[in-house]
Protein backbone atom coordinates (compact mmCIF):
# COMPACT_ATOMS: atom_id res chain seq x y z
CA UNK A 1 0.00 0.00 0.00
CA UNK A 2 1.22 3.42 -0.39
CA UNK A 3 1.63 5.75 2.31
CA UNK A 4 1.41 9.18 1.64
CA UNK A 5 0.97 12.23 3.60
CA UNK A 6 -3.29 13.29 3.53
CA UNK A 7 -1.91 16.74 1.84
CA UNK A 8 -0.38 14.73 -1.72
CA UNK A 9 -3.01 14.89 -4.38
CA UNK A 10 -2.46 12.37 -7.37
CA UNK A 11 -3.72 14.13 -10.90
CA UNK A 12 -3.79 11.40 -13.55
CA UNK A 13 -3.63 13.31 -17.24
CA UNK A 14 -6.39 12.98 -18.99
CA UNK A 15 -4.47 12.36 -22.45
CA UNK A 16 -1.87 10.15 -23.65
CA UNK A 17 1.88 11.20 -23.08
CA UNK A 18 5.14 10.74 -25.03
CA UNK A 19 7.41 9.25 -22.89
CA UNK A 20 10.28 10.73 -24.08
CA UNK A 21 9.69 13.54 -22.00
CA UNK A 22 11.84 13.50 -18.81
CA UNK A 23 11.16 15.31 -15.82
CA UNK A 24 11.59 18.65 -17.57
CA UNK A 25 8.86 18.00 -20.29
CA UNK A 26 6.36 16.70 -17.58
CA UNK A 27 6.77 19.86 -15.53
CA UNK A 28 5.68 21.46 -18.58
CA UNK A 29 2.64 19.79 -18.91
CA UNK A 30 1.47 20.08 -15.82
CA UNK A 31 1.19 23.49 -15.49
CA UNK A 32 0.37 24.22 -19.11
CA UNK A 33 -1.91 21.35 -19.27
CA UNK A 34 -3.19 20.50 -16.21
CA UNK A 35 -3.09 24.32 -14.73
CA UNK A 36 -1.39 22.73 -11.43
CA UNK A 37 2.54 23.51 -10.30
CA UNK A 38 4.47 20.58 -10.69
CA UNK A 39 7.17 21.67 -7.24
CA UNK A 40 3.90 21.26 -5.11
CA UNK A 41 4.88 17.90 -3.78
CA UNK A 42 1.68 16.29 -5.24
CA UNK A 43 2.29 12.96 -7.92
CA UNK A 44 1.05 13.53 -11.38
CA UNK A 45 0.64 10.66 -13.47
CA UNK A 46 1.08 10.19 -17.37
CA UNK A 47 -0.11 7.19 -20.03
CA UNK A 48 1.20 6.61 -23.06
CA UNK A 49 -1.03 6.43 -25.92
CA UNK A 50 -1.00 2.29 -26.01
CA UNK A 51 -1.48 2.37 -22.02
CA UNK A 52 1.71 0.23 -21.34
CA UNK A 53 3.57 2.42 -19.92
CA UNK A 54 3.14 5.61 -17.24
CA UNK A 55 4.84 7.91 -15.63
CA UNK A 56 4.86 10.12 -11.93
CA UNK A 57 5.98 13.12 -12.09
CA UNK A 58 6.41 15.06 -8.30
CA UNK A 59 8.90 17.15 -6.70
CA UNK A 60 11.14 15.63 -3.62
CA UNK A 61 12.46 18.88 -1.46
CA UNK A 62 14.98 19.78 -3.83
CA UNK A 63 14.83 18.03 -6.90
CA UNK A 64 12.33 16.16 -9.36
CA UNK A 65 11.71 12.89 -9.18
CA UNK A 66 10.41 10.48 -12.28
CA UNK A 67 9.07 7.27 -11.79
CA UNK A 68 8.68 4.87 -14.64
CA UNK A 69 6.34 1.29 -15.18
CA UNK A 70 6.30 -0.66 -18.21
CA UNK A 71 4.20 -3.15 -18.42
CA UNK A 72 5.58 -6.91 -20.77
CA UNK A 73 1.94 -7.86 -21.16
CA UNK A 74 -1.16 -5.89 -20.97
CA UNK A 75 -2.26 -2.52 -20.45
CA UNK A 76 -2.96 0.06 -17.61
CA UNK A 77 -7.16 0.61 -16.73
CA UNK A 78 -6.84 4.41 -17.11
CA UNK A 79 -9.31 5.70 -15.23
CA UNK A 80 -12.48 7.27 -17.12
CA UNK A 81 -11.93 11.08 -17.52
CA UNK A 82 -14.76 13.93 -18.32
CA UNK A 83 -14.97 15.20 -21.34
CA UNK A 84 -12.82 18.37 -21.78
CA UNK A 85 -11.51 17.71 -18.01
CA UNK A 86 -7.27 17.79 -17.83
CA UNK A 87 -7.31 14.95 -15.57
CA UNK A 88 -8.58 12.98 -13.12
CA UNK A 89 -7.80 12.73 -8.73
CA UNK A 90 -7.17 9.65 -7.61
CA UNK A 91 -6.76 8.41 -3.68
CA UNK A 92 -3.56 6.49 -3.05
CA UNK A 93 -5.48 3.28 -2.89
CA UNK A 94 -6.47 4.12 -6.17
CA UNK A 95 -3.00 4.83 -7.53
CA UNK A 96 -1.94 0.98 -5.94
CA UNK A 97 -5.08 -0.47 -7.71
CA UNK A 98 -4.00 1.24 -11.17
CA UNK A 99 -0.51 -0.07 -10.44
CA UNK A 100 -1.51 -3.12 -10.15
CA UNK A 101 -4.29 -4.19 -11.59
CA UNK A 102 -4.15 -4.28 -15.41
CA UNK A 103 -6.20 -5.35 -18.36
CA UNK A 104 -4.87 -8.48 -20.05
CA UNK A 105 -7.49 -8.80 -22.86
CA UNK A 106 -5.03 -8.65 -25.96
CA UNK A 107 -2.10 -9.22 -24.28
CA UNK A 108 1.08 -9.66 -26.13
CA UNK A 109 4.38 -10.14 -25.20
CA UNK A 110 7.06 -7.38 -26.65
CA UNK A 111 9.76 -9.12 -28.75
CA UNK A 112 13.00 -9.66 -26.94
CA UNK A 113 16.39 -7.78 -28.89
Amino acid sequence: MLRLPESVRIFVASHPTDMRKQADGLSALVKGVLGEEPRSGHLFVFFNRGRDMLRILFWDTNGYCVVSKRLEQGRFRVPAVAEGQASVSLTPQQLAQLLSLVEAAKARRRAVH
